[in-house]
């Protein structure tokens, strides 16, 4: 006797736009970004959720798409670092991460950089002990963070509308 698993539909909101498919209950929702929504971006890294490098935002808060079933985002928004950007140009995260110098390889830098919306969404004003922290699951192994803690520090000048330090 053969065993058929069933594909369920999947409906969600990625980076504004609708979406619907059907997928095997033990695919991940970096599996179907990556490979059904060619939303390359998101990395895959350790595949284990320590790495940070597949980090989404789902309906606002930040989880490793590399352990989130596709199906648990059902019903909800997810944000792609492709979704940062806008008709204006990049936003103020991404543009920050350039003026500081801030991606090197850029393989860490899309969870990088929802990470650090993530933060600016929940607090305008981090400190640099605050943005370590919230950065702290997120593995680069190109820099010494020097340079990604100033950009997020930048950006969050930007958004309150002030000139960064």
């Amino acid at each position: 006797m053969s065993l058929a698993i069933k594909s369920q539909g999947l409906r969600m909101t990625v980076n504004g736009e609708p979406v619907e498919l059907l997928v095997q209950p033990h695919e991940t929702l970096l599996q179907v970004l990556r490979e059904r929504l060619d939303l390359t971006g998101v990395k895959e890294g350790c595949g284990e959720g320590a790495c940070g490098a597949c980090t989404v935002l789902v309906d606002g808060l930040a989880r490793r798409a590399c352990l989130t079933l596709a199906l648990e985002a059902d019903g909800c928004s997810v944000l792609t670092v492709e979704g940062l950007a806008d008709d204006q140009g990049l936003s103020i995260e991404q543009q920050a991460f350039i003026e500081a110098g801030a991606v090197q390889c850029g393989f860490c830098t899309p969870g990088m950089l929802l990470a650090s919306h993530h933060l600016l969404e929940q607090n305008p004003r981090p400190d640099e002990a605050e943005i370590r922290r919230h950065l702290s699951g997120h593995i680069c192994r190109c820099t010494g963070y020097a340079k990604i803690v100033e950009a997020v520090s930048n950006a969050a000048a930007r958004k309150r509308g002030e000139e960064p330090s």
